[in-house]
């Protein structure tokens, strides 16, 4: 599967949104991808998580886990994919830990997947989170990067599309000089 098909999937179902947007790391961006919007269409899941699994196969994987609640069905779909389990970290008083009797075995090979990448914050919390538990993170993966590969893993990182999208923090966004007031679309932070 290719970038601009990718792309046109997150177009046609309205997810590659256009504006003025506070993103979860707490910067200002003018575009934002509601992956929620694509993952709803449970064949649009699948075939875009299996091209993501397809990125990993020279890797061996025991398990694949997300951050919730973006990533949840990444994890899933992509798991399904490479036919092993998925799971998910989720927060609990504001740190991103295994609930819900999820664990890992010493050693298990773990692949830490998203929806969207913008600075790697999550990625990097859901791997320390594999870490304590005793899993071992051998890859990172997102059906978007929209860093521009400047968020660094130390694990192999692969992508269905990497896009260089502008971000600002707060004190230095055009938007926001001009007027504007951003809005928040995504999960986390929300009521």
């Amino acid at each position: 599967m290719t970038s601009e098909e990718v792309l046109e999937i997150y177009k046609k179902t309205g997810a590659l949104l256009t504006g003025h947007f506070l993103l979860s790391s707490g910067l200002h961006s003018e575009q934002y991808l509601q992956s929620a919007l694509v993952l709803q269409q449970p064949e649009a899941a699948t075939k875009l998580c299996a091209a993501l699994a397809d990125r990993f196969l020279d890797i061996k994987i025991d398990a694949v886990i997300a951050p919730a609640l973006g990533g949840i069905l990444v994890a899933h779909e992509t798991a399904r994919a490479l036919g092993v389990r998925g799971i998910f970290a989720e927060r609990q008083s504001g740190e991103l830990m295994l609930r819900r009797g999820f664990s890992l075995r010493a050693g298990e090979r773990v692949l830490v997947v998203e929806d969207v990448i913008t600075t790697g914050k999550s990625t990097k919390e859901t791997m320390e989170v594999v870490k304590k538990a005793g899993g071992l993170v051998v890859a990172a993966g997102a059906l978007v990067d929209r860093s521009g590969g400047k968020a660094d893993f130390g694990v192999p990182a692969r992508f269905l599309v990497m896009l260089s999208v502008p971000t600002y923090a707060a004190d230095a966004c055009p938007l926001c000089k001009a007027g504007s007031a951003p809005v928040k679309p995504g999960s986390r932070g929300l009521a």
